[in-house]
């Protein structure tokens, strides 16, 4: 499996360094949040990271729904649980949880299908800013503070109508974004297909923190300090 390079595991848990946690944002992601930086003082474990690790360790269900709960510093020692049926909380050694994931259905551990389904999937999450973000808050006229631009990670679901998948996709369908104050809350919702058959369907949901009145000039610069991140 590709992801071996973006952790280290040992007999007791699974650790990500900076460098990998911010590797696999920029190589496999395409995502530039700053907050995946090496040297940022931000800095947390990718959450698409965390959803490819749970399917790596794991296997992919049928049914899956994640919940984020807490940013993963990095080399914070995470500990799979033994079982994966049902509930699955992915803890540290103090006992803290970082994810929550409840599996249902059938349940799968083809790595090669599950790898084509987390790069499809991670790199359509990457795709967050600015191709759709951007548009949602222009429609909204919001943005996020470009100074310090949160954008959360909440939660995300998949499901699917059968597990005899050969390289599935993730392919964006609707993106929406509801406005209250100062937060925001973004839905994706995406088809997963295989081959020309839609095999199933999804929904990522994200937290926008610190919205303010949308100024384009603001928004054309981020755009572009974004893209020259990406080099």
């Amino acid at each position: 499996m590709f992801l071996q390079q973006f952790f280290h595991q040992t007999a007791t848990d699974i650790k990500v360094s900076a460098e990998q946690g911010s590797q696999f944002a920029k190589q496999i992601s395409n995502d530039f949040n700053p907050i995946h930086d090496v040297d940022s003082k931000r800095f947390c474990v990718p959450g698409d990271l965390l959803f490819a690790l749970v399917l790596n360790q794991c296997g992919l269900s049928q049914q899956m729904n994640f919940n984020f709960l807490g940013l993963v510093p990095a080399d914070r020692a995470l500990i799979f649980p033994k079982s994966a049926a049902g509930e699955l909380l992915l803890k540290d050694s103090r006992d803290k949880v970082y994810l929550q994931v409840h599996r249902a259905g059938d349940s799968l551990n083809d790595q090669a299908v599950i790898e084509h389904l987390i790069r499809s999937y991670v790199q359509f999450s990457g795709q967050n800013f600015p191709y759709i973000l951007v548009p949602l808050m222009q429609e909204q006229q919001v943005m996020i503070n470009p100074a310090r631009p949160l954008v959360m990670y909440q939660s995300m679901s998949l499901n699917l109508d059968h597990l005899d998948l050969q390289r599935p996709t993730v392919n964006l369908v609707d993106a929406s974004l509801n406005v209250e104050g100062k937060r925001g809350s973004v839905e994706l919702q995406f088809s997963i297909n295989d081959g020309d058959r839609v095999v199933g369907c999804g929904a990522k949901q994200l937290v926008l923190s610190g919205l303010r009145e949308y100024q384009q000039q603001a928004v054309d610069q981020m755009i572009a300090d974004y893209r020259a991140r990406q080099g």
